[in-house]
């Protein structure tokens, strides 16, 4: 068996995912959006180490359960071994869930940055759907790539230095053509939910501007710098060949990889831990009811 990739992507995981959302906008969209009063058997497809379950769990009704499921071995270790301490009901399943058959019980099924690596997101959300009971819930928090792109900011340089939002949507747009898998399904996600018969289907954006400020205590600047980094912003781009191969295997042209090369290698240059800089994940939160 090859070895699985988030496997060894945990940390990422733990250091990247509090990027995306601020706690009280958690808490407003399970009372103030979901109004969630009673207690709920939540399934987590693609729980990875159970984020989705320490983030909600602490805000629902007392009662609620949570089950992740992940192909990941040693992420289910570390979900179990962080929810062994806290006072919640959960249970950890491994398996794939482009395979696995869940049974029809569950209030809410959830996913988080998980259907953009899926290279058929509509049987998964199928799979999710039969997992749920008659008015139960289906909530995906996914990704929108090209908005999230053009969300930077760093102080004293152009966005158009930095980032090609015309270069990396042509990219986006031939990877999703190509493999099947879509960094930018977040913002189509109503409309599939919608032609999957789902019912009062809405969308939310994520909350969270992340702000590397230079008056900020410098704990707090270093730890931001680190996730930020971790999270592939401003990373230096590699081999430059080999990188602007790769690139026109994915279907730039010669000088438009030789361009997206150019402005990567001058953001990992100018973005450091002295930077001014904003960035926005711009993640999508689509929900919808089940009717049967």
């Amino acid at each position: 068996m090859s070895e699985y990739y988030w496997d060894k992507k945990v940390e990422y995981l733990r250091n990247t995912r509090w990027l995306y959302y601020n706690d009280d906008y958690l808490e407003f969209l399970v009372k103030g959006v979901w109004k969630i009063k009673g207690p709920v058997n939540i399934i987590d497809f693609g729980c990875g180490y159970g984020y989705l379950g320490l983030k909600l769990l602490p805000l629902l009704p007392e009662g609620s359960t949570y089950t992740g499921i992940d192909k990941g071995t040693e992420l289910i270790s570390k979900a179990k071994e962080i929810f062994q301490e806290l006072p919640f009901t959960a249970e950890f399943i491994i398996g794939d869930i482009e395979e696995i058959t869940v049974d029809q019980k569950y209030d809410i099924a959830m996913s988080h940055a998980l259907l953009l690596h899926m290279s058929d997101s509509k049987q998964i959300l199928k799979k999710m759907i039969d997992s749920v009971i008659n008015k139960g819930r289906l909530i995906c928090f996914e990704s929108h790539w090209i908005a999230s792109m053009s969300n930077y900011s760093l102080d004293g340089v152009d966005l158009s230095e930095i980032v090609q939002l015309g270069i990396l949507q042509k990219l986006f747009e031939a990877d999703s053509k190509g493999n099947g898998k879509d960094g930018n399904i977040g913002m189509q996600l109503p409309i599939i939910f919608s032609q999957l018969g789902l019912i009062d289907v809405e969308c939310r954006v994520s909350d969270r501007v992340n702000f590397l400020d230079q008056n900020m205590d410098e704990e707090k600047k270093r730890i931001l710098f680190h996730s930020l980094k971790e999270e592939g912003l401003g990373l230096e781009p590699g081999d430059r060949d080999k990188i602007i191969e790769n690139l026109i295997n994915r279907g730039l042209t010669e000088e438009e990889a030789q361009k997206q090369y150019e402005v990567e290698f001058s953001l990992s240059q100018k973005f450091g831990v002295e930077s001014w800089f904003t960035y926005s994940p711009n993640m999508k939160v689509t929900f919808g009811t089940i009717k049967r």
